[in-house]
This record gives structure tokens, sequence and C-alpha cells, in this order.
């Protein structure tokens, strides 16, 4: 697997990667808050050799022992005798410590405790007990106190910067864990290429999510440079092209699951066909959960069904759309037996008395997957579309969807990738902007079509 493989998934959880970043940032400042500040102070302590002797040798055989001294409990114990402090010697002992200054004679005395003015008292008070005690063990030496104690205003510990960053990198590594465990367990659809290898099929067009779309799922709402707009006009195109060997008049629309936008893009897909000059029929072939009547404003009492039982004739029920060449025939009254219609020799009839009216017939289907409608519907029609959203549908659900028409002979003509984050769409090449991506072929392509047809 390449790191790309590896990168892009991850990428596309960012917030789950910022959501713990900042969790962990802000378990860092909460530990600083409560933890006890401490503070550390120095004091410098210069070691004279007499004369006679090397200071090198003393540097190195002496004072680096006299730091050990320093920070020993003889010492501790005077500095907790000198400041009538309560705590045990050996506490105190833990809070001292000496080193060597690099190559000098000196050593520095550090303390460490909660206030501020203690650990410097306690750092000069260790210096003063430590050259008095080494000019009374050896008089050749000179110790003196160089430095008086010294502290920052700023806690030593903890590191405030230090923490923050090492709990922004802890949340990270565990938003990181969390999103490659979520990763592992999601089977669902993010890309066209994904979708692709799922179905076997062509991916024939891509649809950015749009929060619009609630309230104008229409196109005919949009500008004609929105790019919900441009998607469905790559969609036509690509349909139009796809298999010119073979007569492509009646397909059904559906999906695997509710909810994945078949009945928009069944509706938007029938109005681009007839704005681009197209005879146009529009079947609501969903007799359970019908939305094509309510999106485009029609009545639906009467349609599909009262002409399949014989109450009314095609001509009768069929309604005229806002939009010049397309035709639609609505649900009609709901029947308890959906299946049973639906696989009527009416309804084959009827497919066949629209095939020979219009251009293009498209039936909007119920999903595949909770019901046979759809199966029932595509094996009557030249082929299908399936409807599949980015980030829910499943790749099982799109493959068992895929069966389940092979299972009736009905052949999968391409995929729609619906309600897709923009972006994802661009990085592979599906999205509407400036530049010469599919979508500029397809328009390019759209041209010649309709300048060829004009010579017709």
């Amino acid at each position: 697997m390449s790191q790309r493989h590896v990168v892009k998934p991850l990428i596309r959880r960012w917030p789950t990667l910022l959501l713990m970043t900042l969790v962990g940032i802000g378990l860092a400042v909460l530990y600083l808050n409560l933890a006890t500040p401490r503070y550390s102070a120095h004091t410098d302590v210069l070691i004279a050799p007499p004369a006679a002797k090397s200071t090198d040798a003393v540097a190195e055989r002496t004072v680096a022992s006299y730091a050990h001294v320093l920070g020993g409990r003889s010492i501790a114990g005077r500095v907790a005798e000198d400041l009538g402090l309560s705590e045990s010697t050996s506490s105190i002992d833990q809070q001292l410590s000496a080193r060597v200054l690099d190559d000098t004679s000196v050593l520095r005395v550090t303390a460490d405790s909660t206030q501020r003015q203690q650990a410097m008292d306690m750092s000069q008070s260790a210096a003063e007990a430590f050259v008095s005690w080494l000019g009374a063990q050896d008089t050749d030496l000179s110790p003196s106190v160089v430095d008086t104690a010294t502290a920052s205003a700023d806690p030593s510990s903890p590191a405030r910067v230090a923490w923050i960053v090492a709990g922004g990198l802890l949340g990270l590594l565990a938003g990181v864990a969390v999103a490659a465990t979520r990763n592992a367990s999601d089977r669902s659809i993010h890309s066209p290429a994904e979708l692709e290898a799922a179905s076997g099929a062509p991916v024939l067009g891509a649809i950015a999510y749009d929060r619009a779309a609630v309230q104008t799922p229409l196109i005919t709402s949009l500008g004609t440079h929105h790019p919900r707009f441009e998607a469905v006009r790559i969609l036509r195109t690509n349909l139009q092209f796809l298999d010119i060997d073979r007569d492509n008049k009646v397909i059904t629309i559906t999906s695997s699951l509710a909810g994945e936008g078949k009945s928009t893009t069944a509706c938007n897909l029938a109005i681009a066909l007839a704005q681009a000059g197209s005879q146009v029929a529009l079947v609501e072939g969903d007799l359970r959960r019908p939305r094509v009547s309510e999106y485009l404003g029609l009545e639906k009492a009467v349609g599909l069904t009262t002409v399949l039982v014989g109450r009314v004739s095609l001509d009768a029920a069929i309604q005229q759309s806002a939009t010049p060449g397309l035709d639609v025939l609505a649900s009609g009254a709901l029947p308890p037996n959906p299946s049973e219609i639906l696989q009527t020799n009416a309804m084959s009839s009827l497919v066949s008395e629209l095939r020979h009216r219009y251009d293009v017939v498209l039936i909007d289907a119920p999903p595949l997957l909770p019901v046979t409608d759809a199966s029932l519907l595509a094996s009557i029609s030249d082929g299908a579309i399936l409807v599949v959203r980015h980030g829910q549908t499943g790749l099982d659900e799109v493959r068992t969807a895929t069966a389940r028409l092979s299972s009736v002979g009905a052949r999968l003509l391409g995929t729609v990738l619906s309600m897709s984050p923009a972006k994802e769409l661009s990085r592979y090449g599906y999205g509407y902007g400036y530049g010469y991506g599919p979508e500029y072929f397809a328009g390019a392509t759209e041209g010649t079509s309709r300048k060829r047809a004009g010579k017709r």
C-alpha cells in the first residue's frame, strides 16, 4: 500500500485529528492549572586553588568531587538549621543539586522549591554552608560565593510550552489511531475510483454536496454556471455518449438504499436532457415513496397506477412539466402490492409505448436492496443507473445492488456519486471549475453534438 493510500484516508478524517489534538492540548492545560508550580534558584561558588597548584588539576580532581558534597545530606542539614525548615534532611537533600560549570572552577548550587523566595534562600544558604565547610577542611583552597541566589519569575516546572506541545502531539497521535481505526472499519464509498471498482461500471458523473439542495432540489432554480447544474450537464453528456452502438432509450434510475438522491438525480437529468432538445418522459416508478411529482409540482393522484389498472388512458395521465420537452407520468394512487403491478404485461406494454413516443424515457425506481421493484423495472429497461451517496453507501451494498441487477439480466449502464465534498471531486477531476478536466471535455463534446444536430 502506497503512502498516498495511507495518508489520504487520514486527511479525510481531519475533524477527528483536530478534535483529538485540541483534547490533548486541553488536558495539558488542565494539568498545568492543577499542578503545583516549582521554582529553581542558583548560586555560584568559586573555588580558587593556591598559586603553586594547577588550576586544571583542581578542576579535574577536586572541584568535581565537591559537587557531590554540596548535594549531600551534611549541607542539607545545615540549610534546614539555618533557615529553620520543618522538612526532613532527606527531603531538602532532594531539592539541592550542584554541578561544575564547563571549563571553570565554579560550582553552581541549585535549589528547587514550590516557593520562589524559599528556593533562593535554600540556594544561598547551601552555598554559604559549603564555603564554611570547605574552609574548615582544606586551607589550601579559597572558596567564595561569587554570585548571589537568582531565580526566574516563571516556574521551572512544569514547563508550560513543553507540556502543551507534548499534549498536542499525543492528542494528534491518538487522533491518528482513532482515524485509522475508523478507516479500517469504514466500508463506505469515498471516491469515484472506489465506486467504479465496487460496481464494475463507469462513473457517469459526480454531484457535489450542496446544503441548499434541500430547499432547491431542481437545477431550474440555479444559475447555469452553478456547480450542481454543471455536474448534471456532464452526466447528461456522458450518458448520451455511453455505448453509442446500443440504443439506451429507457433507463431506470435507482439506488442501493433510500436517501441517496436518486429522485433528484432523475428529475434533474430529465430536465437537462429536455433542455438539450430531447423529448423526455419521466416515469415516477417509485410506488412506495414517490417524490418526483412533489419536486416538479405536479398532481400525483392520476398517473402510472391508474393507467395500469385501465382507469384512464396514457395520454390523459401524462402531465407536461414547466420544462419544454419534459413530460411526466406521476405515480398515481399508491397500491398495496407495487411489485405485482410493476411485473404485469400492462407495465411492459406501457414502457414499449413510451419508447416509441419519446427520445428518452427515465424511470425513477425504488431502492434495490429493500424491495424488488427496481429490479423489475430495470429488467424491462435498456439499462440502469445506480446513484450512490458519498460516505454513506457501503461497498458491500453497491456490490449487492449490482448483483441484484445482474440476477434479472439488467444492464448497469453506470453510476453517479452523489453528495460528495467538492474538494474530493476536484481531487479526482470531477469538480466544476476553470481548467481542462473532464468537465471541459464534456462541455466540448456537448457543443460538438449540438453542432451536429444543427446540421441535420
